[in-house]
Parts: C-alpha cells; sequence; structure tokens
C-alpha cells in the first residue's frame, strides 16, 4: 500500500509500503480520506521532540473508509462496513483500528466524507463547555472547529459572538448562525465592542480554538463573573503564561477540553454522526481544499497559512 513518511521538518515521501493485517480485536480500513489537522503542524515544521522518519501514514488520525478484514474475535464491524475510524496512521491507503474504536456510516452518509475524530471533537468540547439556551459565548477563532461549535451552540439558543481574524472566516461564523462578528485585530477594541454587546456583564462561556497565547489571553478578558473559560485550541509550541490574578478574581471554571478517554472520543462521534444523518448540522461546505496522498505536503502548507477561504483540508485516498 501506499503510506506517507515524514523524513524530516516540511519533508514528505510517499513509500509503498507492507499492508498492515488486523490483529485479536482489531479491523482493517480501506481509507477513502483523512482530514487534515491543525495539530499536525508543529511536527510538519520541526520540534525538538520529533523523531524522523515517522511511521508509514503516521499524524494521520482523522480517517474514514470501508472495513475490508477483522481480526480473529471481531464479528461487529464486518467487511463492508463503512466506517469513521479512531485510528492514528491515515496517510495511507490502509489503517488499523480497535473494533471498538470505530463508528458505523449510515447509508444517508453513503458517498459524503466524514472526518469523524473532528466533529467528535467538536461534540465532546461543546458538551464540557455546558452551554444553555440563554448563554453568552464567545468563540475565539473560526476555523473547522469553531464553525461546528457556533453551529451548536446556535442550535442550543445560545447568543454567539464570533471572534476571527479573516473576513471570509467571519462570514462563515455568520452563516453557521453567529450573532455577532468581531475582527480578531485590536485586543482592547474587543474587549470594549464585546462589554457593549453584553452591557458589561461579558460572556458566560468562551471557547478559545486558536491554540496560541494571546487567543487565550483575550478568552480571560472576555469571560464574565463565575463563567467558564474553555480551552479548544491545541497549544503544543510551548509553554503559556495566564492571568491567575484576574482568573481567581473572577472566580472562573477553567476546561481543558481535549479529551483522551476513548469511550468519551467514541461518545463524539456517535453524536456527530447522529446529527449529520439528521441534517442538523451540516459539516460539507467546511471541508474546502482536497488533495491527493502525493500532495499532503501542499495540505498542511495551505493548512498553516490559511489561503482564501480555507476552512480544511481533506487527502482524498479512493
Amino acid at each position: 500500500m501506499r503510506a506517507a513518511v515524514l523524513t524530516g521538518p516540511r519533508t514528505i515521501r510517499v513509500d509503498e509500503v507492507e499492508r498492515p493485517e488486523p490483529g485479536r480485536g482489531e479491523v482493517r480500513v480501506r481509507l477513502q480520506g483523512c482530514g487534515v489537522c491543525a495539530s499536525n503542524l508543529t511536527p510538519w515544521e520541526g520540534a525538538d521532540w520529533m523523531e524522523y522518519p515517522t511511521p508509514p501514514g503516521d499524524l494521520g488520525h482523522e480517517g474514514w473508509g470501508v472495513v475490508d478484514a477483522v481480526g480473529p474475535g471481531v464479528a461487529d464491524p464486518a467487511p463492508g462496513d463503512r466506517v469513521a475510524a479512531l485510528s492514528f496512521r491515515s496517510y495511507a491507503d490502509y489503517d488499523i483500528a480497535l473494533a471498538d474504536q470505530v463508528v458505523k456510516l449510515p447509508p444517508a452518509l453513503s458517498g459524503h466524507p466524514f472526518p469523524g475524530e473532528p466533529l467528535g471533537c467538536a461534540f465532546n468540547i461543546f458538551h464540557r463547555a455546558d452551554i444553555g439556551p440563554h448563554s453568552v459565548v464567545a468563540i475565539i477563532g473560526v476555523g473547522f472547529l469553531g464553525a461546528v461549535l457556533t453551529r451548536l451552540a446556535w442550535l442550543k439558543g445560545a447568543t454567539v459572538i464570533a471572534i476571527s481574524r479573516r473576513q471570509s472566516s467571519l462570514a462563515l461564523a455568520r452563516e453557521y448562525g453567529a450573532d455577532h462578528l468581531i475582527p480578531m485585530d485590536d485586543h482592547q477594541a474587543i474587549i470594549e465592542r464585546v462589554k457593549d454587546i453584553t452591557d458589561g456583564r461579558m460572556c458566560d462561556r468562551v471557547i478559545e480554538a486558536v491554540g496560541k497565547q494571546w487567543p487565550l489571553d483575550l478568552a480571560g478578558e472576555l469571560v464574565g463573573f463565575g463563567g467558564r473559560l474553555v480551552v479548544a485550541g491545541y497549544h503544543q509550541d510551548g509553554p503559556r503564561q495566564v492571568n491567575m490574578q484576574m482568573w481567581n478574581w473572577k472566580g472562573i471554571d477553567v476546561i481543558n477540553a481535549h479529551e483522551r478517554d476513548p469511550k468519551i472520543a467514541l461518545r463524539g462521534v456517535r453524536q456527530a454522526v447522529d446529527a449529520v444523518t439528521a441534517g442538523v448540522l451540516d459539516p460539507g461546505p467546511l471541508y474546502t481544499h482536497r488533495y491527493s496522498l502525493e500532495e499532503l505536503d501542499a495540505a498542511l502548507d495551505d493548512t498553516r497559512d490559511k489561503p482564501d477561504g480555507f476552512v480544511k483540508a481533506l487527502v482524498t485516498l479512493a
């Protein structure tokens, strides 16, 4: 099979490698595609903790496809079932997943891409945010994750303030239900605008979905007394400083919304499948750019640089 191998910073080759065989309790998925996650960017650019070359297919963790083989002891899913997989080497033609870490996709989703992991991540973040029908919610950073969270908050009946750098992202937030749009360009101006919107009370919930220091600082400023700051951005480029005096004074809850319990991760994917199947959420417009496996380097560069209109990249495999 083909598999992408990261051989060094910003250097990828596609190798022909042996197709893996499923062991006990495992299934093999013939992948149809894999989403490109922003968490790939630090390994792509090169980090002190990275070891090269990576295992074949490594870093790809947003795959979906069709089960084509099962290991001993697996009765469900069966060969032929289309699934979203929680697996970790999906920049390849095939990947191995635990049988209890895949979610079957219904016929209604046939022919549609379904990167289950990031969709499930959004549902789990939303659960941790505890947004109510009268909550005032600020979402800082409207990419794929921020757009889905905007939609979920709108569906709940919350008032949503979308804050993002690009005008195209703000337009997307409006389409997905945001009530207020604020360009992320001036720290104090953003604070003053949110004060105006909330009559000085600030926000019940603030979701930081960027993964950088300034948006985290801003999130602390925007959350109101007794509110909740939800860290959804993936902070992987070093330590962060926080204004603990302000956090203490406001009496806020701070939630790191990155789930590591496989059962919870799976729950989010199932909720996403149900929502998309029911037509409650349409993620299709968010899949803006598609690449072949041989173009994975371009997909990663565009995920970093965000050309006009970019939201999420998919690598198509079949």
